[in-house]
């Protein structure tokens, strides 16, 4: 029940305003450390008021029980397939680099792992060791999976450790190996077409929010045939990938980055295309923009009914813009953990025969272990 505080009136606890708002409360708790929700600390918890909790008029869609429904078909593939407890990942966290988030989405990691049946080394590293450890992972056939938290030299050098990882253990699907697959279009590693290739987990956990809230046909290159979709985020690690993977499917794709938009084809063309264009066009917008800076996007310019995501930190649309979208998607961090899980068990099950089931399995040869309760205590 809400509380009342001496002449402000009814405030909600985190709990109780998640279920109001239709938001799980780690991200309403997140919100409000972060200063982005209005809100009283007292003592650990956080209190929204009334007019916070109600105010929020547009349909949104949270992609918590989207998420849990494909852990759940993991979870239920991994115990009929006999691969429970057998699966090891490496999550590496690199000592002092401060980034919050990080600590956030090893928490969130971890208990997705347990909940599916995987065994996750989770260590700290200084940012030094950090390559030696991964070679070491590399060599090791107890490790079947690596997965890294960056930042961690916040610079060039992250992508540079992105490589180093050998792309049958990159279940984040961001080394230059699977790149080049899916820039291709090459949905499998094998002339056979036995053996399915992975996609980067963030860029492949918004195309499944998306197929999901159109209720597309997930058919191979037809899914989203037909639709206009602008992507304001151009990265390598999410907008680039995404932009591909849409394409593919059969998207006319506006993709854009600070030097403006393109249009791209099936056919490979690209032509220029402003804001303005590709905004009164688009079926779809998805933003990313990590800037205070980047203009938001407004209601006048959008269409009616339009779907709208958006997987930065930064808040990128107006308020206007979520009240006249068909649907507003303000996150897609669980659906990353999801479709980084189920790569997983992809690579696993591509490449498991050259895998020694008795291999002696030592998270402590990484650097320090980190236990659960540690990194629920770091994040509270």
């Amino acid at each position: 029940m809400p509380v009342i505080f001496p002449t402000i009136g009814p405030w909600y606890s985190t709990v109780e305003a998640a279920e109001i708002m239709k938001l799980s409360p780690g991200h309403v708790s997140r919100q409000c450390k972060l200063g982005k929700l209005e809100c009283k600390q007292v003592g650990d918890n956080y209190w929204l008021p009334e007019r916070v909790v109600k105010r929020r008029h547009y349909k949104e869609f949270n992609p918590d029980e989207l998420a849990h429904l494909h852990r759940l078909a993991q979870q239920i593939a991994v115990e009929r397939r006999g691969y429970k407890s057998k699966l090891n990942i490496l999550g590496i966290l690199a000592l002092d680099t401060g980034d919050a988030a990080s600590m956030v989405y090893a928490s969130t990691l971890q208990k997705a792992c347990e909940f599916i049946g995987f065994n996750l080394g989770l260590v700290r590293s200084a940012p030094d060791k950090v390559e030696a450890r991964i070679l070491q992972a590399n060599k090791d056939p107890a490790i079947h999976g690596i997965f890294v938290f960056y930042p961690i030299f916040k610079d060039a050098k992250d992508q540079q450790i992105k490589e180093m990882i050998d792309h049958a253990k990159d279940i984040e699907g961001l080394s230059g190996y699977w790149s080049k697959k899916l820039y291709l279009d090459e949905r499998f590693v094998d002339e056979a077409k036995t053996k399915k290739a992975i996609l980067p987990c963030t860029s492949l956990g918004i195309l499944k929010t998306l197929a999901y809230v159109d209720l597309l046909d997930e058919r191979a290159g037809k899914t989203f045939a037909g639709k206009k979709i602008a992507i304001f985020n151009r990265s390598d690690v999410v907008g680039r990938p995404l932009a591909y993977m849409l394409k593919n499917d059969g998207a006319t794709v506006y993709s854009f980055d600070i030097d403006g938009g393109v249009m791209m084809h099936k056919n490979g063309k690209e032509q220029p295309i402003t804001r303005e264009e590709a905004l009164r066009q688009a079926d779809v917008v998805v933003t990313g923009v990590p800037s205070r800076a980047f203009e938001k996007i407004r209601g006048e310019e959008i269409k009616e009914n339009a779907t709208c995501l958006n997987f930065s930190f930064v808040q990128n649309f107006e308020e206007s813009a979520k009240e006249k979208a068909g649907i507003y998607i303000p996150r897609v961090g669980p659906m990353t953990i999801a479709m980084c899980l189920k790569n997983v068990v992809r690579l696993y099950e591509n490449n498991k025969s050259s895998y020694d089931q008795a291999s002696k399995l030592e998270w402590q040869r990484y650097g320090e272990v980190v236990k659960l309760g540690k990194v629920e205590k770091l994040v509270a």
